[in-house]
């Protein structure tokens, strides 16, 4: 793999290795780009803990007002919280300076349109081909945009997300519920803690301090939870959660600390969302069939969309959907707005938990079980369209959908090969109800490639 990866620019946004591809004069080069792009009015920012994130957003407020837009700078914000606020506000947009799961090294811009989403397809190009145009970004010394802070973010997404009708908030501080934290050193830590305290619950911190500061790797996967499940289950908790850094994505352990796996979070929060209000849900071609299940068991239609959250966001918004999200540990729920959102995770897992002698140990087990395993490779210097040709003879009889890489399948089992577009890597998920399918699955994959 390339040791200095080039700006990876997707629908997500673009991201890269400071210092290398993403620079000062590369951030507020787009951040000018972005708001040429937006219409009139404010442009909120918020940032994730990393140790780049003054620098980078420094860069961001200076494209952004030499463009002539005013800053709203929120700070620490997670991701969801960014988001909420863009719409409170009635801004023209938002960026959020995270880099989510990649490593520390990395930062990265995510632009939001001015209902508080990501940018899709269409924007986004627009703002990639103002950038790479380089003209008519700046204005002169007496058009520029001011900046200010904006401390109250938090706030409103909190009340956003203890409004929910989904939530019953008596009976979830009647539980008065223990749970253990792990805020992945950065935003999450801050956030988390104050929304199950608010819910009643005892908060056993872990990494809740913001200080970017990584102490595990950033993905919230089984293979990264020890501590917590170590933590959760020395304390006595009900359950444990992780955050990634942006706190748009949680994983869950139970109270013997042992992990649900991300795919949990999403199959548990529609659980929930449908057993409220019946409708639609959409999720992406990656996640487990689990969804499909506890859809198939409200009676409720399951549409699936390519990855990435402006993806599912636009099938949501297009099939009236209640409840959806990808299997990362995403959860989108429109009551509260439209985004991924860690928060609003850890409420309906809260409140699947207000039943007398409920446990999350239990309420996984009902659930069926797949067996579902993700890789990655580096992205081969071949271009994927013979990589594809290969794939399809190699999935002969398989159902096929081409709308992001590859996905086949048949059955009770499929595999998705796709190019990675926040990292120079392909990925490759495979899911049945075998383990030793799901490899042999994976294997003729990458025999294929």
């Amino acid at each position: 793999m390339n040791s200095n990866p080039p700006l990876m620019i997707s629908v997500a946004g673009i991201r890269g290795i400071v210092g290398a591809s993403l620079t000062p004069p590369v951030v507020a080069r787009f951040a000018a780009a972005f708001a040429r792009e937006c219409g009139a009015g404010p442009i909120v920012v918020g940032r994730d803990a990393r140790a780049s994130g003054p620098l980078v957003y420094h860069a961001v407020a200076a494209g952004l007002r030499g463009a002539g837009r005013d800053v709203v700078d929120l700070g620490l914000a997670t991701t969801p919280t960014t988001q909420v606020a863009v719409e409170h506000l009635g801004a023209a947009g938002g960026v959020i300076i995270t880099a989510s799961h990649n490593p520390a090294e990395w930062n990265a811009l995510k632009f939001l349109s001015a209902r508080g989403e990501f940018l899709g397809p269409a924007e986004g190009a627009a703002v990639r081909a103002r950038f790479e145009a380089d003209r008519d970004l700046w204005e002169g010394f007496d058009r520029l945009g001011g900046e200010r802070a904006e401390e109250h973010a938090l706030e409103w997404h909190l009340e956003r997300v203890l409004a929910l009708d989904v939530l019953d908030v008596e009976a979830v501080r009647k539980r008065a519920l223990t749970v253990a934290v792990d805020g992945c050193s950065s935003v999450g830590g801050l956030a988390v803690p104050l929304l199950l305290q608010a819910l009643g619950a005892t908060v056993v911190e872990l990494d809740c301090v913001p200080d970017g500061r990584f102490r595990r790797e950033l993905e919230p996967l089984p293979e990264h939870l020890a501590r917590l499940g170590r933590v959760t289950h020395e304390s006595g908790a009900d359950f444990g959660v992780a955050l990634d850094p942006d706190a748009d994505r949680a994983a869950f352990v139970d109270h013997r600390g042992q992990p649900l796996g991300e795919e949990y979070t999403l199959a548990l929060g529609v659980q929930v969302a449908l057993a409220s209000k019946s409708g639609p849900v959409v999720t992406n071609l990656s996640t487990s069939r689990i969804v499909d299940s506890v859809c198939a068991r409200a009676g409720v239609p399951l549409h699936r969309t390519p990855v990435g959250e402006a993806h599912v966001v636009a099938g949501m918004r297009a099939r009236g959907a209640v409840v959806g999200g990808e299997g990362n540990g995403g959860v989108i729920l429109p009551a509260a707005h439209y985004g991924r959102d860690g928060l609003v995770a850890v409420a309906l897992v809260a409140q699947a938990l207000a039943a007398p002698g409920a446990t999350l140990r239990a309420l996984a087990d009902a659930l069926p079980r797949y067996a579902m395993v993700k890789r990655k490779i580096a992205r081969p210097e071949e271009p994927w369209e013979p990589q594809a040709a290969r794939l399809r003879q190699g999935f002969r009889g398989y159902a096929v959908d081409d709308s992001d890489g590859l996905r086949f399948s048949r059955d009770e089992e499929w595999v998705h090969v796709r190019p990675s577009g926040t990292e120079p890597v392909l990925r490759l998920i495979a899911e049945s109800p075998d383990e030793a399918r799901t490899l042999a699955l994976l294997e003729l994959a990458r025999l294929a490639l």
